[in-house]
């Protein structure tokens, strides 16, 4: 584990007043060239799509299926994600159908965004409590508490590696549609029965049982999650290749397999390091008001190396993860804009801050799911711990 650094000399308010300078700014600048990215990168999702099928039947090969993959990731980690979180709401220019209140809602999931995951269940476990809970025990996605099971056993470091890549191969369909499905339906029984039972990780979660079809909760998943997604990427898909022969249904259900298996190591690639690795901090309780959340999301957040069209885009624009949980709900333009004047703020406060390559990362989040480091544990030494009582907003 690495130093746990100090900081004692923070004024944590005026930190916080310096980051909420910078929101001010990136809201003021709004206008038609957000709007203009946004659908030059959802151009260059379809496009992936559009070249990945065109070639597909042509016979199994890995550029196919790298063009279906990358078009998968892309319209998750871009399109869905922030306008999810309302990220365009407010920009001028942007289609009502790139809007929060109408992307992927109710049947136009089928033209928005198609995968093993319910979009209803992301925006709860995602938006709601990774985002406002990060890092914290009531974190769904907190990897370090979701891998207990992989880092205390006593097994080979071989096997402990495999697990890592099972997970990498297939982390769509066997971690984050069940366990974001299971988190709507556990808030649900919740609200119903007015059952104060505190949320967290997956550790207490019975992700197999998503998959049981003589329970309520499993007929659910297999109806939202499995079927619509498998009918329509391996059945409906691949049919419509069957005019020209076998041979070309065969191969585009074969690459439609490599593209399931590839998109699927390339999100868990962009995604899951992003808050895990021994030099990044987890916490036990809640946090105690907007300027501790702030500190909080820098201290439990990596930044990625880019700064082009390509770069961010090969990485979704979660290489500006730092900034996106400081403000889920920018422009994807914006969290670029503000990463340097961030990190300016932080080196003038003294709070550390994590910007390194998506590879070295990927290290660090290997290490940490197979035991090897740990997250550091709370808060650094503060001078002044007293700050608001308010619930924490992002």
């Amino acid at each position: 584990m690495t130093t746990q650094p100090s900081l004692e000399g923070l004024d944590l308010e005026a930190f916080a007043r310096d980051l909420q300078a910078i929101r001010a700014d990136l809201e003021a600048s709004y206008g038609p060239a957000d709007a203009a990215h946004l659908a030059k990168m959802e151009r260059w999702g379809r496009l992936c799509t559009g070249a990945g099928y065109a070639t597909a039947w042509l016979g199994p090969n890995l550029v196919s299926a790298a063009l279906l993959a990358v078009g998968s990731t892309a319209r998750w980690t871009m399109v869905m994600h922030h306008v999810g979180h309302k990220g365009y709401d407010a920009v001028p220019g942007v289609p009502e159908r790139l809007t929060s209140k109408r992307f992927a809602q109710g049947a136009r999931r089928f033209v928005d965004w198609l995968d093993w995951i319910a979009p209803e269940a992301w925006l709860y476990e995602h938006n709601v409590l990774h985002h406002y809970h990060t890092g914290e025990t009531a974190d769904p996605d907190l990897v370090e508490q979701n891998l207990e099971a992989v880092r205390d056993a006593r097994w080979p470091k071989a096997l402990k590696y495999a697990t890592v890549a099972f997970f990498a191969c297939t982390w769509k369909i066997s971690y984050y549609a069940p366990n974001t499905l299971q988190t709507l339906q556990e808030a649900r029984a919740r609200r119903a029965s007015r059952d104060k039972v505190t949320v967290g990780g997956t550790g207490g979660r019975r992700l197999l049982d998503a998959w049981n079809p003589r329970t309520p909760e499993g007929r659910e998943f297999w109806a939202r999650c499995v079927l619509p997604y498998g009918a329509v990427r391996f059945g409906l898909l691949p049919a419509l290749f069957a005019p020209l022969g076998p041979i070309a249904w065969a191969s585009v259900v074969a690459n439609t397999a490599m593209a399931e298996v590839l998109t699927n190591v390339h999100s868990f690639l962009v995604i899951a390091p992003n808050h895990a690795g021994d030099d990044l901090h987890r916490y036990d309780g809640a946090s105690g008001g907007k300027a501790e959340f702030y500190l909080r999301q820098v201290l439990g957040s990596v930044d990625c190396t880019g700064g082009s069209d390509l770069a961010d885009f090969l990485q979704g624009y979660l290489n500006y993860q730092v900034e996106h949980h400081l403000w889920p709900d920018l422009p994807m333009t914006a969290y670029r804009a503000a990463q340097p004047r961030v990190e300016a703020v932080c080196k003038q406060h003294g709070v550390p801050y994590v910007r390194e390559s998506a590879w070295k990362r990927f290290a660090k989040l290997v290490d940490i799911m197979v035991g090897d480091t740990s997250m550091r544990r709370g808060l650094p030494p503060l001078a002044d711990r007293t700050v608001a009582a308010a619930p924490a907003t992002a």
